[in-house]
């Protein structure tokens, strides 16, 4: 059974805020997530949306996709995987399997597991000729490609070749001008590629400072700045780091598996942010304790109804 992207638009549901408002535990901070979003759209917040990989490679591809086409959000902070999947699944299907597989038998059929979601090689193979034939158009460009160029090539090249354009992320924030900034794409399929294609074009590189400035200047160029950030990482700290620089997130929504008692950036809690002055004294927030491809298409449904 392939994956399927979420239509979060679709989902026919009840008022999800009205309903889990005063329920308690996490259903409450998911309602408050909701009027935080609110918020920062009706206050006209420069929104970032950070997310890990693992997560477009489950449907919530679709939700994301989805917002970007809308333009809901102004900007993407992401990992390198997160280009490896959208482009993938722009072509090849990834397929439903369990958490309790037999992972030798897995590897002996060339099926990469992710969760209980199943990637074959040739997913990987279709990506390396993907990427050297968009590497070869970005060398015509330029000899050294920010990490933003290189998702707005990929966008292009998703949407001259693929009839499942639609569903990508990548095609939409090409279209609609939303750039993606991936700080750590080298670890990533993606990464593995660059390396490949250098053995050829030795002075082709990434430069991932490149992107520093325009992602500086969106933060200091706005009036307020909201946060919708799903898992940790990198893209969950970059995002951080940079509206350090105006004083803090204005809005914060966390969704998150993670615990905070290790001391890791993935489990830190939105009140954590405040003591590094990442997000502002006075900012509305909330963490959601709960898995991201469930609680994200429930937050983004009142957004995304058609």
């Amino acid at each position: 059974m392939a994956i399927e992207d979420i239509d979060a638009g679709g989902l026919a549901m009840l008022d999800v805020e009205r309903a889990f408002a005063n329920c308690g535990f996490q259903a409450t901070h998911l309602a408050r997530g909701i009027s935080i979003i609110r918020d920062m759209k009706k206050k006209k917040a420069t929104v970032f949306l950070t997310f890990t990989s693992n997560l477009v490679a489950s449907g919530l591809r679709g939700v994301i996709a989805e917002l970007c086409r809308r333009k809901f959000v102004d900007a993407i902070i992401t990992a390198g995987g997160s280009l490896d999947h959208d482009l993938i699944k722009s072509a090849k299907d990834y397929s439903l399997g369990s958490f309790m597989a037999d992972d030798a038998e897995l590897h002996k059929k060339g099926i990469n597991r992710l969760g209980n979601i199943l990637v074959p090689n040739d997913c990987y193979e279709y990506l390396e000729a993907f990427m050297q034939e968009a590497y070869e158009s970005l060398y015509r460009e330029t000899k050294l490609v920010s990490p933003s160029q290189m998702a707005r090539k990929i966008g292009e090249k998703i949407g001259e070749k693929s009839k499942a354009r639609e569903g990508s992320f990548l095609y939409w924030c090409m279209k609609n001008r939303i750039p993606v900034f991936s700080p750590g794409i080298t670890d990533s399929a993606i990464g593995l590629q660059t390396y490949f294609f250098k053995q050829k074009r030795k002075d082709f590189g990434i430069d991932v400072t490149k992107d520093m400035n325009e992602l500086a200047q969106l933060a200091l160029n706005a009036d307020a700045t909201g946060g919708i950030v799903l898992g940790g990482g990198i893209s969950k700290h970059h995002a951080m780091g940079v509206n350090l620089l105006r004083g803090g997130f204005d809005y914060a929504v966390y969704v998150t598996t993670s615990s905070p008692w290790d001391g890791s950036l993935s489990g830190a809690r939105t009140n954590e942010g405040i003591s590094w002055g990442k997000i502002k004294e006075k900012a509305n927030h909330v963490t959601i304790d709960a898995d991201a491809t469930i609680a994200f298409p429930l937050l983004m449904a009142p957004f995304l109804r058609k």
